[in-house]
């Protein structure tokens, strides 16, 4: 059946012109989709070879998620295993040695260390360059320090006790690290009991598969064993994030890109089969059967779907490469991490614009192949004014179910409303392409109003709209597209930047923050800032984040652990407490009021968290508060963080009163508005994220409305040949083709803000509490972008058709 005929290869040999805003389509979505694609094969493949453990067999580490699987979330920090795991897995048979390994920081005079225990130099290869290995009360140094065999040196740990004096016995080549023995590693750790992993060497002839299936029986699931490649996993926990960004861009935003492409590439495919309605007419008037006629269609999309496909792979595949190098440039991917491409991503893709062009050119041929011969001319010289009724039903199912999204979201808050309203937008784009003549015909009723008293070319304009809806609705979708999808991505981020900035411009009251280099203060810095002159609060803030339960799934927050009082807190940040009283008490909790909502607990109430480790807790809410957005989303006595982090330093100091000149000494200072710009930053890859997207969706769209409406054009040459004939002169036709052009671009403006306003206003009272903030100079950016690109897609190829007219006269 779809083996190429004559008729298709001399409707491409003959009318090749007709088939350009086909292919075009059908790159262009190529291009989307491989992209895509290739940055979700490169999520699902990433890796990072080992380097600390590249010379252990297999590792033993917690699994880093919390919680069960349909509710789980990449705990904030990092999960570790309980050191009597240590001696089972020293038991397996097979096993010569299981070593625990611990990493963590401490301060000196000089500047902040690493430390490890000192049995990991067994596969880690440091060796002493003097002394020997450190026992109790003993560390040794990396050589070339301040220190020498015999020193004593002052190191400030992370326990509650601060500074510690070590006698150095030995010294090591590797800078920048200092070794305690296994047992003083794990207890001044911070976490005491806990180890990050345990490294297992094998006996001589024992293999990776044996030894991983021995501690998985052994470790009584309690551990995950990494083997191979797998091992770089435990020693870079990043990549563990930088997998959901690629899998999020590929798989999430993907799955709504692809759905874009293929709706426009289809409305496309559909609209130059449509063209050629009279053709098919004529066809069956001569006693062309219906399969043949489909056979046509599907042998043209053979012919040209695949080239298209796989011409559309090379700028995906430059697209996914420049936006994995943004990714690595902004920190979001580990640098070892290669981006993948294989058959795959381009085999799916190509397939894909097969089937869309298979499957739009079926159904625009549908009522052309199986119409009557002698119904045919006069069925193809007039459009078909009622649509199919199945696409009607699926259309009005479609809108009622974003209507009733909207009006969910609109009753919820928080996560519920944001999870609520991403249905709306996905559902009224649906709408708008299921439902693309209706709409358009009621759209160009309603505008067509106002020019009916504009003149003669705005009314003809009006009247043409009318009468060709099917056309019209094939320019207004993509159109649509792009407007909605574009302001939502972007207006989403607006709203939230401009929501935390004026909180944290209300909520920052102190005169000055203090921060350090390697972002570790010492423990003494509260009580020494506290001493200084004029300074009547200090506190110092433990910056990290937990996990809370919203809408059945774990999701993570960010927190602050405090040191100070509460009284001190109060001096510097104003949370805007609005139930309970603020309260530092060891396991009390204060919470933002939508984190509160969207857990479903009340001040005096106790609420099930997880600590950054992914240790569970149930500290009691003792207040609420409005203004989490831009300064935390829970605030708690840091001792309660303090043994579930890698570096339980104080990463900032906010003081009020007393002078920067003063505070030097205890790390860069810097004051309110200076910091309000630096926590902005934390927010740059989002934007960006969004912005890309944005530009990815937006510019697709864009491309498809401006190839649609010269392909609309193009195929009218006979219209506007017959209109100068009648004596309407060339500008008139070209005011005419211009006002078509406009009413086609407001009409898509209109419906793609009131969509994307249906999705952003409910979604923003539910994360912000108030209404999207829309920047008018980028909102009118799309607005004369769209109306700059219809204006031009409709006047250059009307100049040449009628220039080809007056020639061919």
């Amino acid at each position: 059946m779809l083996a190429p005929n004559g008729l298709a290869r001399a409707a491409l040999r003959f009318r090749p012109a007709a088939f350009v805003g086909t292919f075009v389509a059908l790159v262009l979505a190529a291009t989307i989709v491989s992209a895509c694609g290739i940055l979700l094969e490169t999520g699902v493949r990433a890796s990072v070879p080992p380097e600390r453990y590249a010379r252990v067999l297999a590792v033993a580490a917690a699994d880093q998620r919390a919680g069960k699987p349909d509710e789980s979330d990449a705990v904030p920090d990092r999960a570790r295993l309980d050191d009597s795991l240590v001696a089972k897995a020293a038991a397996v048979p097979g096993v010569r040695s299981a070593i625990p390994d611990v990493t963590f920081p401490v301060l000196t005079p000089e500047g902040r260390l690493t430390a490890h225990g000192w049995g990991s130099t067994a596969f880690t290869g440091e060796r002493l360059t003097t002394g020997r290995g450190p026992g109790p009360g003993e560390v040794v140094l990396a050589h070339g320090g301040h220190a020498s065999t015999d020193d004593t040196v002052t190191l400030t740990l992370t326990l509650p006790d601060g500074p510690r004096a070590y006698r150095v016995s030995g010294t090591a080549a590797a800078r920048d690290t200092v070794w305690f023995s296994d047992a003083e590693a794990v207890r001044v750790s911070g976490r005491p009991h806990r180890v990050d992993a345990i490294a297992v060497l094998p006996d001589p002839g024992v293999g990776a598969a044996a030894i991983d299936s021995r501690l998985t029986r052994a470790l009584g699931g309690r551990a995950e064993i990494h083997t191979g490649d797998d091992r770089g996993t435990v020693e870079n926990p990043a990549l563990a994030e930088a997998r959901e960004v690629l899998v999020g861009i590929g798989g999430s935003f993907g799955g709504v890109a692809a759905m874009v492409a293929v709706f426009t590439a289809a409305g496309t495919v559909a609209l130059a089969v449509g063209r050629r309605a009279r053709e098919f007419a004529l066809l069956r008037a001569v006693g062309t059967t219906p399969r043949q006629i489909r056979r046509t269609i599907a042998t043209e999309a053979l012919l040209v779907a695949p080239v298209a496909g796989a011409l559309g792979c090379l700028p995906g595949i430059a697209l996914a490469a420049w936006w994995f190098g943004q990714l690595k440039d902004k920190g979001a991917v580990p640098e070892p991490v290669h981006l993948a491409v294989s058959w795959i991503p381009l085999t799916v893709t190509t397939g894909t614009v097969l089937l869309t062009a298979l499957l739009a050119g079926y159904t625009a041929a549908h009522r052309s192949s199986r119409i009557k011969p002698g119904q045919a001319l006069s069925e193809a010289s007039v459009e078909r004014l009622r649509p199919g009724w199945v696409r009607t039903l699926l259309g009005v199912a479609a809108a009622a179910g974003g209507f009733v999204c909207a009006g969910l979201a609109a009753s919820e808050s928080g996560e519920d409303a944001a999870n609520a309203a991403l249905g709306v937008v996905t559902l009224f784009m649906l709408a708008v392409a299921l439902l693309g003549p209706l709409i358009a015909r009621a759209c160009a009723s309603l505008l067509g109003l106002p020019l009916r008293g504009a003149g003669a070319p705005a009314a003809l304009a009006a009247a043409n709209s009318r009468t060709n809806a099917r056309r019209l609705a094939s320019a207004i979708t993509p159109i649509v597209l792009a407007m909605a999808f574009s302001s939502v991505l972007v207006f989403l981020h607006t709203s939230e930047d401009r929501a935390t900035a004026e909180q944290q411009r209300a909520g920052i009251v102190a005169d000055h923050i203090v921060t350090a280099d390697q972002g570790a203060l010492p423990p003494d810095s509260v009580r020494q800032a506290g001493q200084t002159p004029g300074v009547t609060a200090a506190v110092g803030l433990l910056r990290t984040s937990v996990l809370v339960r919203s809408s059945g799934v774990l999701t993570p927050v960010s927190a602050q652990g405090v040191t100070g009082s509460a009284r001190d807190l109060a001096a510097v940040q104003d949370l805007d407490v609005d139930r309970g009283r603020l309260s530092l008490k060891p396991g009390e909790i204060a919470l933002d009021a939508s984190v509160a909502e969207n857990a479903n607990v009340k001040v005096g109430e106790r609420i099930r968290i997880r600590l950054p480790d992914g240790t569970g807790a149930t500290p009691l809410v003792a207040a609420t508060y409005g203004r989490g957005l831009g300064l935390s989303q829970v605030t708690l006595n840091r001792g309660d963080l303090a043994r579930h982090v890698s570096s339980a330093f104080d990463t900032e100091l906010w003081v009020k009163g007393g002078t920067a000149k003063a505070l030097a000494p205890l790390g860069h200072v810097r004051d309110r508005a200076d910091h309000t710009a630096a926590q902005s930053l934390d927010r740059e890859l989002n934007a960006w994220a969004n912005t890309v997207m944005a530009a990815v969706l937006g510019g697709f769209a864009a491309v498809a409305a401006v190839n649609t409406l010269v392909m609309t054009v193009l195929d009218r040459r006979g219209e506007l040949g017959t209109l100068r004939l009648l004596g309407s002169t060339r500008r008139q036709v070209l005011r005419m083709v211009r006002w078509e052009a406009l009413l086609v671009a407001v009409a898509g403006i209109a419906l793609g803000t009131a969509i994307a306003l249906a999705t952003l206003v409910p979604m923003m009272r539910g994360l912000t509490g108030r209404g999207p903030y829309i920047p008018p100079l980028v909102y009118g950016s799309f607005v004369a972008a769209i109306l700059a690109l219809g204006l031009a897609a409709v006047t250059l190829p009307a100049r040449a058709a009628l220039r080809g007219e007056t020639l061919e006269r």
